[in-house]
């Protein structure tokens, strides 16, 4: 016993890759392959390094607006210039420390950009959509399996940022019972270095989390941007044309270079036949080219049409089989014999000629 399986019914199963043209149409629309735990652990990374390479100066910025604070500014008179002088100081002071902190976190959010997808600028996730408010469309995202994925990735960093900070603390837990027998900077400088400690582990915690996700992300944008064999037949006829279509336009193009072909042979002086297969039509027009030319020329059924047409106009048909053979095959229509052709053609028309009483 025998199935038969109409092969028609897979075919819109999206099993094939994303074709070059679809890769292009998606980006244009904003969609690419992008994980914001890249970002995030990236930026976290080159944040903590800056704090390390500035660290010191930081600390001198905070402990001198404190300093100044108690010796200077409180033992002057509350009026609204010198709030406003203590505010702009403050503002200033606070600026010049995080500013490098700031330029940092805003180049490596550009590069962790540029490295995942290169430069993109596209307008198109801005446009307001009415799925994205749709109820419908909503529950579907809430329970699918991104959805899942992305809670489980959350509860995996919550775990494991709360594990490395926990084994931090717990590494650290002498130091902090002698807190007491140390000074207030002793104090900082202990908390600073926890602090750093925690934050090239997170960072690199996450860092090697958001290469996972981006896996997974890449894996995932191109299962949703799968084809169908019929898409990609489509895509094909779209770009090429649907072949039926171009088939019948050249067949439409044909047969108007065929009419205006026929549309010369009454002008022509002569047609050259073998007599059945071939005939070339020749003119001599001095204004026109310096020597004689074909202004049409055809085999089997063209050829047939082309002497029908000429007996109707009664132009003269002179049989030479070699010639006309050798004009088909060498000479296009528009274009003037060559030399060798000359003897030929010049005793042909000299023929023609004598017997139109022209010479």
């Amino acid at each position: 016993m025998r199935l038969q399986v109409d092969l028609q019914f897979f075919a819109g199963e999206k099993t094939e890759k994303a074709t070059p043209k679809k890769r292009q149409d998606v980006r244009k629309k904003g969609q690419v392959t992008k994980s914001q735990d890249v970002n995030t652990a990236i930026l976290l990374f080159f944040v903590f390094v800056m704090l390390l390479v500035i660290g010191e100066y930081l600390r001198y910025t905070l402990t001198s607006i404190y300093s100044k604070s108690f010796t200077e500014y409180i033992h002057q008179p509350v009026t609204n210039q010198n709030i406003y002088d203590m505010f702009f100081d403050y503002t200033w002071q606070i600026a010049k420390a995080i500013s490098p902190i700031m330029a940092v976190a805003i180049v490596a959010g550009i590069g962790s950009n540029l490295l995942q997808f290169g430069f993109l600028f596209s307008g198109d996730p801005l446009k307001p959509k009415l799925n994205k408010i749709d109820p419908l469309q909503g529950a579907k995202r809430i329970f699918s399996a991104r959805a899942l994925v992305e809670m489980v990735k959350s509860l995996l960093k919550i775990s494991l940022t709360g594990a490395i900070t926990f084994a931090i603390i717990w590494m650290n837990r002498g130091e902090m019972l002698d807190l007491t027998t140390k000074g207030i900077d002793g104090s900082l400088a202990f908390f600073s270095d926890m602090t750093m400690q925690m934050g090239f582990a997170a960072s690199i915690a996450l860092l090697i989390i958001s290469v996972i996700d981006y896996t997974y992300q890449r894996y995932d944008f191109e299962k949703q941007n799968r084809m169908s064999k019929n898409d990609v037949k489509d895509e094909h006829k779209n770009i090429e044309g649907d072949p039926q279509i171009k088939s019948k336009m050249k067949d439409r193009q044909r047969q108007m270079a065929t009419q205006r072909m026929m549309s010369e042979v009454p002008e022509a002086d002569v047609i050259i036949t073998n007599p059945t297969h071939y005939a070339i039509a020749i003119k001599y027009d001095e204004a026109q080219a310096e020597a004689p030319y074909v202004v049409a020329k055809g085999v089997d059924y063209v050829a047939v049409r082309i002497k029908d047409v000429a007996k109707n106009y009664q132009v003269i048909m002179v049989e030479d089989r070699p010639l006309a053979r050798a004009l088909y095959d060498q000479v296009e229509i528009g274009e003037a014999i060559s030399e060798e052709f000359y003897q030929a053609v010049a005793e042909i028309l000299a023929y023609v000629y004598r017997l139109q009483k022209k010479v």
